[in-house]
């Protein structure tokens, strides 16, 4: 969490709460940390596994942060209680932003360690993908340049997949990031939301969307990155 106290410093804000996405190491380990060192933090999340959980919140659950409102949509699949979390500002200019831990990444989805095709076909067509098209999606890792040379391999003929990955190699090759990008965007390159297309259909040799979902999950699984 050291990352995280020297920005709290920085931008001169107090810290009263902690979401949390799902219990992995890499996504909950700051908490109990910061929880001693913030008595009375409060911390968000679905799964008891979480460190130092202090409010278990519930599909569609809705919380309010000053002006700040979130809307928790529960996406089970990569952990059995991973929660994503939608932030809005009423009023405001800005467009609104989910937080989707390892459930939607840039050009990716997250491996289905704790659940199944289905839920994570609904996940991905019924709770994140009906969100408005101008959210910008701050996933839990940088692993763009990876995800788009998988998704190249799905769909050689994708000329937008082509245009991201050469942007996201060279963000990478700057030391920039690639996150957020935008639902809308992400229709177009992202092979995981793209399952009724027909390319995809063609390189899993299957038609119905969860089954074209679950080869594509084991296909990605299975992936030796090329070195160009």
């Amino acid at each position: 969490p050291f990352q995280l106290l020297e920005i709290i410093r920085k931008e001169d804000v107090v810290l009263r709460a902690v979401l949390t996405t799902h219990h992995h190491w890499d996504h909950a380990r700051g908490n109990e940390e910061l929880a001693r060192l913030y008595p009375g933090l409060r911390v968000y999340g679905a799964d008891e596994r979480i460190g130092a959980l202090t409010h278990k919140v519930t599909h569609d659950q809705e919380l309010t942060f000053g002006a700040i409102r979130v809307r928790c949509l529960f996406t089970p699949c990569h952990t059995s209680g991973h929660m994503c979390y939608f932030m809005w500002e009423d009023g405001s200019p800005d467009a609104p932003a989910l937080f989707s831990g390892d459930t939607l990444f840039v050009g990716g989805c997250g491996k289905f360690f704790e659940g199944t095709a289905e839920q994570m076909y609904t996940n991905l067509t019924q709770i994140l993908g009906t969100l408005p098209k101008e959210t910008k999606v701050f996933c839990g890792h940088e692993c763009t340049v990876r995800n788009l040379k998988f998704a190249l391999k799905v769909e050689p003929e994708n000329e937008i997949v082509k245009k991201k990955l050469a942007w996201a190699k060279q963000r990478d090759d700057e030391d920039l990031p690639t996150v957020p990008s935008t639902l809308q965007e992400e229709f177009l390159y992202n092979p995981f939301l793209r399952v009724t297309e027909e390319p995809l259909q063609k390189f899993t040799g299957k038609t119905d969307p969860v089954e074209v979902l679950r080869t594509l999950r084991t296909e990605k699984d299975n992936f030796k990155k090329p070195k160009e």
